[in-house]
C-alpha cells in the first residue's frame, strides 16, 4: 500500500473534526488489536485441526484396513451374505446429527453420531439377537457379528475426519478474511486517519498561526495609530506654545514710551 501515507479524508479541519478523528482513530486501533487476537487465536485452533486430521487419516486407513481384513473372514466363514444383509436392513441404524462449535465467535460444524451408544460392547449386545440366525456350524455369525463393529467403528472414524475438514476448510476461509481485514486496518485504515489527523492539526496550527499574525498586525496598527495621535498631539502643544510665545513678545515688545505710569 505505498500510496495509504498519501491518502487523507476530505473533511473541513476543524476542533470538533480533530477530535471526531482521534475517537475514530482509537477505535481503529482497538478494532485491529481484537481482530489480531481473533486470528492468533483462529490460527492456533487451524494448527491444531491440521495435527487431528493427519492422526484422524492414520487411524481411519487403520481401521479401513482392520475392517477390509473381517469382511474377508466373515466371506470366507459365512459366504456370501450380502443378499441377507440387505433384506434384514429395513432402516438405518447408522445417523449423523450437525452440531457447532463458537471458536472467537466463528460457528463451526460438527458431525457426530446420533443416538450414540455408550460403549462399543453395548453395541455388540444389540446386535447379537440379529447375528443368532446366521450363526453356524464356521461361526460365521461370529465373524460378521465382528466385522460390522469394525465397519461401525470405521464410520465414526470417517464421521470425525469429516468433521475436521469441514471446521479445517471453515477456518481457513475466516482466517484469510479476517487476515484482510487486519491488513486493511493497518495499512489502509489507520494511516488514513492519521494523515487526516496531522492535516487538521497542521491547518489548525496554520489558522492559528494567521490569527496571531493578523492580531499582531492590528496591535502594531493600533500602536503606531497611537503614536501617531501623540505626535500630533505634541506638535499642537509646540505649536501652542510657539504662538504663546511669540504673542508673549510681542506685547513686550510694543510697550508705548510715551504712557506715564
Amino acid at each position: 500500500f505505498p500510496m495509504a501515507e498519501k491518502q487523507r479524508l476530505n473533511i473541513f479541519p476543524s476542533r470538533m473534526a480533530l477530535t471526531a478523528m482521534k475517537v475514530r482513530k482509537k477505535s481503529a486501533e482497538r478494532g485491529h488489536r481484537l481482530l489480531q487476537q481473533k486470528s492468533d487465536s483462529l490460527t492456533v485452533r487451524f494448527r491444531k485441526i491440521v495435527g487431528q486430521i493427519q492422526d484422524k487419516k492414520i487411524e481411519m486407513g487403520k481401521g479401513i484396513k482392520t475392517a477390509s481384513f473381517s469382511l474377508a473372514q466373515a466371506k470366507y466363514a459365512a459366504g456370501d451374505f450380502s443378499t441377507t444383509v440387505i433384506e434384514n436392513c429395513s432402516t438405518a441404524n447408522f445417523k449423523v446429527e450437525i452440531a457447532e462449535e463458537n471458536v472467537a465467535g466463528v460457528k463451526l460444524p460438527v458431525f457426530r453420531r446420533y443416538g450414540d451408544l455408550s460403549s462399543k460392547d453395548d453395541e455388540a449386545a444389540r446386535m447379537e439377537g440379529s447375528a443368532r440366525e446366521l450363526t453356524g456350524l464356521a461361526k460365521g455369525g461370529a465373524q460378521i457379528d465382528k466385522s460390522r463393529v469394525q465397519f461401525v467403528t470405521a464410520l465414526e472414524q470417517i464421521v470425525e475426519l469429516a468433521s475436521l475438514q469441514t471446521a479445517f476448510l471453515k477456518l481457513d476461509e475466516v482466517i484469510r478474511i479476517t487476515n484482510r481485514r487486519v491488513n486493511a486496518i493497518e495499512h489502509v485504515v489507520i494511516p488514513r486517519l492519521e494523515n487526516t489527523v496531522s492535516y487538521i492539526i497542521s491547518a489548525l496550527d496554520e489558522r492559528e498561526r494567521e490569527e496571531f499574525y493578523r492580531l499582531k498586525k492590528i496591535q502594531d496598527k493600533k500602536k503606531d495609530a497611537i503614536k501617531l495621535k501623540e505626535e500630533e498631539q505634541e506638535l499642537h502643544e509646540a505649536e501652542q506654545e510657539r504662538q504663546s510665545a511669540m504673542l508673549t513678545g510681542f506685547m513686550d515688545q510694543g510697550a508705548d514710551d510715551d504712557i506715564v505710569v
